[in-house]
């Protein structure tokens, strides 16, 4: 077997500009990349996910239905569930931020806002599965948002 030319970095950059001209981005990629960068928030702040143990008294058989995410003293609890193929989210932000805060359950094609209560639960139904983020907005704080998570029912 005879070894094979070796490609000098000249060459690579050349042939790579050839291809490039050859071979333009598809249109659906275009638009899934602006669609993605639409979903940004500047100057939130993300809330990672922690581990959420069940509550006492509960069985932990499905423990990734049990959600939990953190950013500084805000806590965001998720409770994951589905029905008829869709996903249901119900939830908790504490401690409260106060009167006038509220929630936006967002995915990539639509978001629902809903107001918190005053034990800071909300919830949100048929939801389509796929990735979500739930952003918390509070006056005077900039927006929280969870960490873009997948669901499935």
């Amino acid at each position: 077997m005879r070894p094979s030319p070796a490609l000098d970095d000249e060459s690579l950059i050349a042939a790579l500009r050839l291809a490039s001209g050859r071979d333009p981005v598809p249109g659906h990629v275009s638009a899934a990349a602006r669609a993605a960068f639409a979903l940004r928030l500047p100057g939130a702040v993300t809330a990672r996910p922690v581990p959420a143990a069940a509550p006492a008294g509960v069985r932990a058989a499905e423990p990734d239905r049990l959600l939990r995410f953190g950013a500084g003293t805000l806590t965001v609890d998720l409770e994951v569930g589905s029905s008829d193929g869709l996903v249901d989210l119900a939830g908790q932000v504490s401690p409260w931020p106060g009167a006038g805060s509220w929630i936006e359950v967002r995915t990539p094609c639509l978001t629902e806002s809903r107001e918190l209560s005053p034990a800071g639960q909300f919830a949100v139904t048929g939801l389509p599965p796929g990735w979500f983020s739930v952003v918390c907005h509070h006056r005077g704080h900039p927006p929280v948002a969870t960490s873009w998570t997948r669901i499935r029912p």
